[in-house]
């Protein structure tokens, strides 16, 4: 973080005229204002309270807030950035939120950095870097009159499975280099793009740091993403289960934990496994299934999960084994770290990063054991998720010891928020029902 950092000068030497200003939602969307450079000191900006308690489709959980207050915000000065596509010279912050003087428990990025402080209270410093999967998907303007609206268009999905192929890349070379670029000049550091499994499905790593980074970036990065597909005429889909009969896109999440000194607490002086990394991997095995809420946010989420596919069916743990939810990658005593590969591409960053580290720190606190290690094929192992929202929602609402350390506000409106989504997704009637049970019913 850029503690001495001086914004005034940032934005001036930038000759920056417009501030894209925002919180992150429960979503993981941008919700805020753009604001001329004049008015970005402006004494009590606000934004409501609500927009944290937004759900996927733009309804509402009013509990508590009855009256729809406003909350101040203020900018964080050590998360500006550039915004590269802008035609003007313009830059992006994360705000941060207050009401009635005290920080707002809810906010996503809020979350984040409480569990990072039960981190730091123990000497801790939590390291992650994420790795994600998306689809790149081809605009096709439908016979309506485009000028109409910018909605008529659809979407196809690419034919071509070439897993590990470059030809593809090749294929869209200009797209990925603009994403590059846009990337480099936000201080987000990719690493290499490859093509996997599915047809026009991708995974970018990200650099290893500090936990609330690595969110930002990701935040981001699905913006920017977003905004490159759409000047090459492309589409970018992050939902977790696109196509039924191919490959879901996850975000596998890379976590380590140093000490004050900067030593991995998960290695021994010979190289060896410590109990504290032993613990970690206990401590996801005990909660994350209470925690999956997190990592697989929607109704779509869990169809993922059902194909067998690519995808871990429990939290089985394994050395150089894909086939776990919980995987250990095979490197140096000062890179051992734990792979969770459980989140789907649809994840809030900052929740699913947050929930991660808080089922890891818990177990490292409680001392909790994690079963032996698998050998072989995890995929032969009982299923041991959540086969559905409402069975997330239960697990994380009971979960005394997690809303201990996410905060119970937290947890209270985010299982409201999803419980009104699943809601709106169970109101409405799938073609399956319309085209198979219309006929034998």
């Amino acid at each position: 973080m850029r503690d001495a950092f001086n914004l005034e000068a940032w934005l001036n030497k930038h000759k920056i005229e417009t501030v894209e200003m925002f919180v992150c939602d429960m979503n993981g969307f941008a919700r805020g204002k753009v604001q001329p450079i004049e008015k970005l000191h402006a004494n009590d900006l606000k934004l409501p309270l609500g927009l944290l308690a937004q759900t996927i489709t733009s309804g509402y959980v009013m509990d508590g807030n009855v009256e729809d207050r406003d909350m101040i915000v203020k900018p964080d000065p050590t998360t500006v950035r550039l915004i590269p596509w802008a035609k003007r010279p313009a830059a992006s912050v994360m705000l941060d939120c207050y009401d009635d003087g005290k920080l707002v428990s809810v906010s996503p990025r809020a979350v984040l950095g409480r569990v990072i402080e039960r981190y730091a209270e123990k000497g801790w410093s939590p390291v992650v870097a994420p790795e994600a999967e998306f689809y790149l998907l081809k605009t096709k303007m439908t016979e309506d009159d485009p000028s109409e609206s910018a909605d008529h268009y659809s979407v196809e999905f690419d034919q071509t499975r070439d897993p590990y192929g470059i030809s593809e890349l090749r294929e869209n070379d200009g797209f990925f280099s603009r994403v590059h670029d846009y990337c480099q000049q936000q201080d987000i550091k990719l690493g290499a793009f490859s093509q996997e499994l599915g047809p026009g499905q991708f995974e970018v790593n990200f650099e290893h740091g500090c936990p609330l980074k690595a969110a930002d970036d990701l935040f981001h990065f699905k913006r920017t993403l977003k905004q490159a597909a759409r000047e090459y005429d492309l589409c970018v889909t992050f939902l977790a289960k696109p196509l039924a009969d191919e490959a879901g896109s996850s975000i596998h999440i890379h976590q380590s934990v140093v000490d004050g000194n900067g030593n991995n607490i998960f290695s021994n002086e010979e190289g060896g496994h410590t109990k504290l990394f032993e613990y970690f991997i206990g401590g996801l095995q005990k909660y994350m299934p209470q925690a999956l809420l997190m990592f697989a946010p929607y109704a779509n989420s869990y169809r993922r999960f059902l194909s067998y596919y690519a995808s871990p069916i429990n939290l089985e743990w394994g050395v150089e084994n894909r086939s776990v939810g919980l995987r250990a990658p095979d490197c140096p005593p000062q890179a051992r770290r734990v792979e969770n590969r459980l989140a789907g591409s649809d994840i809030n960053p900052y929740l699913a990063i947050s929930a991660t580290l808080a089922c890891g720190y818990l177990g490292m606190v409680e001392k909790q054991l994690p079963r032996p290690a698998v050998e072989g094929s995890a995929y032969e192992a009982p299923f041991a998720l959540h086969r559905h929202l409402y069975g997330s929602l239960d697990a994380l609402q009971n979960s005394d010891p997690l809303r201990e350390v996410l905060g119970d506000e937290f947890v209270t409106l985010l299982c409201a928020v999803k419980a009104l989504e699943y809601q709106e997704f169970q109101a409405r009637v799938t073609d399956w029902e319309r085209d198979d049970l219309v006929r034998m019913l």
